[in-house]
């Protein structure tokens, strides 16, 4: 890395221009071919498909945004992050009777939307709270006073007790978790809320440290991929939420006339994987009580992607020798197998089946009516969902009504996306621009006012 205002030469580049190793290595890589693309939406065989006239009378979007400003506290790189996670709950019954009324009052259309979030600061490098020794115990305070103040109900269940109930799934044959406590050389034993650790020191420990985010953090640099995890779990732990919390209700009825949409894949990746594979066991266990009160209907939860591969590969097949889009014909789908996967668009050799550890759902493409190309996650309900050596339509939940609300809920304000999830974002995403000197003037604020 430079120093500043030092700007670099030709030297190195020349250097690298010339290098025989570099131009091995660069002339050694596979490139796909227009034809290769072409085979490849060939093998996939898209599938015209009938979609089903279900309409929700609510539908749950739910979207997250962190960002992460410095801190001038006397540390240098200091740094917190704001963390928001977004529910946005949208009355379509309402929304179709409105537009049939056209033009519709914009202050009687705004009725249609209530948005509920988990707003947060949480520590990163260089930030001390208060009764804590180090930026990493802060972090890790801070997480579990999160997932403790948030409920949906207020008689309720916390998030902290959602969590803590998927924490029962976790496997106790894994690798040995070491105690977050660098100079504590004891095994991490987990347990419920906050506790003490077993050695002489009896340090706070706390359930949330089983997610493993806090081993991750960078105490000299950036944790912005730390909070994204953060999010992630958030996100994915709140909709178990949502559902246990209308069970202990006896309202799992609602749910023949709910829909869930959840912004990225039905798939918790990095440290805290392994409750991804807790939230389809608990998944599984809930739809198995709603089927008997909504006359056999599936959850209908779906993950939504925006960017990424597989947004990528499915522009690719679809794109025409001349440039133009069509290859994928509108109101198909395309089931994705593992082989598929592993040859198409993540390249592996592996035995175990593509995200085998980090996903609770399967993955296909939809083309709506309009032309939207759509990258979405159907839960795994039961064990059959999991077979990736094929894909067939009865392996994906409600697949005609999925597609059939993804028609519906296609949005014209942006390419290829979902109107829900355009309302979910715009009530958690933060502005970088603006938003970081926004925020950094309330960390000084708050902290300026904490010191007096």
């Amino acid at each position: 890395m430079p120093y500043e205002g030092e700007f670099a030469n030709y030297r190195p580049l020349r250097r690298l221009v010339e290098s025989a190793r570099v131009n091995k290595l660069l002339g050694s890589y596979k490139i796909r071919s227009t034809s290769e693309q072409l085979e490849s939406l060939e093998s996939l065989s898209p599938i015209k498909f009938q979609p089903g006239d279900w309409t929700p009378n609510y539908l749950i979007a739910i979207d997250g945004s962190h960002a992460e400003v410095d801190i001038k506290n006397g540390f240098p790189g200091a740094e917190a992050s704001y963390v928001t996670v977004a529910s946005v709950i949208l009355d379509v019954a309402k929304i179709k009777q409105l537009d049939q009324q056209r033009p519709v009052n914009p202050k009687e259309f705004r009725t249609t939307e209530k948005a509920e979030s988990i707003d947060c600061a949480l520590p990163g490098c260089n930030i001390i709270t208060e009764g804590e020794t180090s930026a990493k115990a802060s972090l890790r305070k801070s997480i579990f006073e999160v997932f403790s103040s948030v409920r949906m109900s207020f008689e309720g269940e916390s998030l902290l007790d959602t969590y803590e109930a998927l924490l029962k799934y976790k496997p106790t044959t894994e690798r040995k978790q070491e105690c977050p406590y660098e100079d504590c050389l004891r095994e991490y034993k987990r347990g419920n809320g906050k506790y003490t650790c077993p050695c002489e020191l009896s340090r706070s420990l706390y359930s949330t440290d089983a997610l493993r985010i806090h081993e991750r953090m960078n105490p000299a640099g950036t944790n912005g991929a730390i909070f994204a995890e953060i999010m992630q779990v958030w996100e994915r732990v709140w909709v178990v939420h949502i559902l246990r919390t209308l069970e202990a209700k006896n309202w799992l009825s609602s749910l023949r006339r709910l829909a869930i949409v959840l912004d990225g894949p039905l798939a918790v990746f990095g440290q805290p994987a392994w409750i991804s594979q807790a939230i389809c066991q608990e998944l599984s266990r809930i739809n198995t009580l709603a089927k008997k009160v909504t006359g056999g209907k599936d959850i209908l939860l779906i993950g939504v992607e925006k960017t990424g591969t597989f947004v990528q590969h499915f522009e690719d097949i679809d794109r025409q020798e001349d440039g133009e889009y069509g290859s994928f014909p509108c109101q198909s789908v395309a089931l994705l197998t593992d082989d598929y996967i592993k040859k198409n668009i993540i390249f592996s050799d592996s035995q175990r089946p593509y995200g085998d550890a980090t996903y609770f759902g399967r993955k296909f493409f939809y083309k709506t009516k309009s032309g939207a190309r759509l990258v979405a996650t159907l839960p795994f309900l039961t064990d059959n969902y999991k077979d990736l050596k094929r894909a067939e339509p009865s392996q994906y939940p409600r697949l005609a009504d999925a597609v059939g609300l993804l028609d519906q809920l296609i949005s014209s304000r942006f390419p290829n996306a979902l109107a829900p999830l355009v309302s979910a974002n715009s009530e958690a995403a933060i502005p970088l621009s603006l938003g970081n000197k926004v925020l950094e003037s309330l960390a000084k604020e708050l902290i300026t006012n904490e010191g007096t």
